[in-house]
């Protein structure tokens, strides 16, 4: 039973990387307390154990006395010489073997008993000192169970969680599938430390980056921002610290090679690589792509940027289910709004219409009532609410303003009279 009781010892040695030496330590005290079981309350009672035969033996510190009171703390003169110490007195104190027979068989079964919940707590001390300090790495792991939705992976020598969270929802995993995850964490719970993985953070691209990208792991790249929805699209922006280098085409590769190892790794998920900009204009820009915009409005104050784009562009720039758009807002940081522009051809139509209107009144020339809706007098009742100065001012018009006026005011009550529609009413 003791050589089996080794030969556990060195399997978990192997496959847990536990020393021998640590793993004796670690079920010495539950072999003591096998012996005092065994022996009884022995004084100053110490169990050895024989790291090649594997013997267990038990021993005792004695008080030599004439007279023994107490078995488990005396024993005479005669049976210390008989032990071996020869030259024993009394008062002497001298350690003697105390090994009940059958000891060793009784005390390896106890001790296997016991060795697990002692190993689990090394085990739990090295996961966290190992670990500790590799937050942020990524490893490799092998798909060995589901907890509920949550992933178990061995990672050699201990098993880590990635958990239902972290997944990214378009992955299907197989036991006895290798995958590269992130950790995420490494925390402390009832149970003892917990490793936590994950493939959905947006980290485990920057960190794909990192070694995929030699100028993004020295520092020449920084990636200033990451939006990302696992399993569909990433967006990153980079900016390069040295003006030979190309941020976007360092990420990309020769042939689009680095760029494309990273989107193997992630399943063919998206990835968009943008160059970062500190004007908000330029940097949105280029984060909608590939939708072309006709117009950019910001409001610093609230960090509200409205965009205009033709309707054929307006589908690229919001993306499918609002995508595009939703990751640009996120990358940037900026409240995105988009909305469609007018067609310059209907702008022209309606102008054309306002124009023809205008001029149809008695005492508009067709050339007055160019500028006039030119400068943003689309109808007679718009007129009114100017004044004759206002008019005057506006270059053609000068002296004519008055009769504009006048002739502005006969078209209104003119209609009102006979219930003619007015020319913003026949113009939208």
């Amino acid at each position: 039973m003791n050589a089996e009781l080794l030969a556990v010892l060195e399997v978990w040695e192997r496959e847990k990387g536990i020393s021998k030496e640590v793993l004796l330590g670690a079920v010495h005290e539950s072999l003591l307390m096998a012996a005092k079981k065994a022996v009884g309350p022995a004084r100053e009672l110490r169990v050895s154990i024989d790291g090649k035969s594997g013997d267990i033996k038990a021993w005792a510190r004695l008080i030599v006395a004439d007279l023994v009171v107490s078995k488990h703390d005396q024993l005479t003169v005669f049976d210390a010489r008989r032990k071996g110490f020869e030259e024993a007195k009394v008062g002497d104190e001298i350690e003697v073997e105390v090994t009940p027979h059958g000891f060793g068989r009784i005390a390896a079964q106890y001790a296997k008993q016991a060795l697990m919940s002692q190993v689990r707590k090394v085990e739990k001390a090295m996961i966290y000192d190992e670990f500790k300090d590799r937050v942020g790495d990524i490893v490799s792991g092998t798909v060995r169970r589901f907890e509920k939705s949550d992933v178990i992976l061995d990672l050699g020598k201990f098993e880590a969680a990635m958990p239902n969270r972290e997944r990214v929802p378009t992955e299907e995993y197989q036991v006895g599938e290798r995958i590269r995850c992130y950790v995420k964490a490494v925390e402390q719970t009832t149970h003892g430390p917990e490793i936590v993985l994950s493939r959905a953070d947006p980290n485990f691209v920057l960190k794909l980056f990192r070694l995929e990208v030699a100028e993004v792991n020295d520092g020449t790249i920084e990636i200033r921002g990451i939006a990302r929805e696992p399993g569909f699209r990433t967006k990153i922006a980079v900016y390069s610290r040295d003006n030979k280098v190309d941020p976007v085409g360092a990420c990309v590769g020769l042939r689009g090679q680095r760029v494309k190892n990273i989107v193997r790794e992630l399943n063919n998920e998206k990835v968009d690589i943008i160059p970062w900009s500190p004007n908000i204009k330029v940097f949105l820009a280029k984060a909608l792509d590939p939708a072309i915009l006709k117009s950019i409005h910001v409001e610093e104050s609230q960090k509200r940027v409205l965009v205009k784009t033709s309707p054929d562009q307006l589908p690229l720039a919001l993306g499918r289910r609002g995508q595009n758009a939703r990751l640009a807002s996120r990358l940037t940081g900026w409240q995105i709004e988009i909305e469609e522009e007018e067609p310059v051809d209907g702008f022209i139509a309606k102008v054309g219409i306002a124009t023809r209107e205008l001029a149809s009144v008695p005492g508009i020339s067709e050339a007055h009532a160019r500028i006039l809706v030119d400068s943003g007098f689309h109808g007679v009742e718009s007129i009114l609410d100017a004044e004759v100065a206002d008019l005057a001012s506006l270059p053609g018009i000068g002296d004519a303003a008055s009769t504009i006026l006048e002739a502005a005011r006969g078209e209104v009550l003119r209609r009102q009279v006979s219930g003619s529609p007015s020319v913003e009413e026949h113009g939208h």
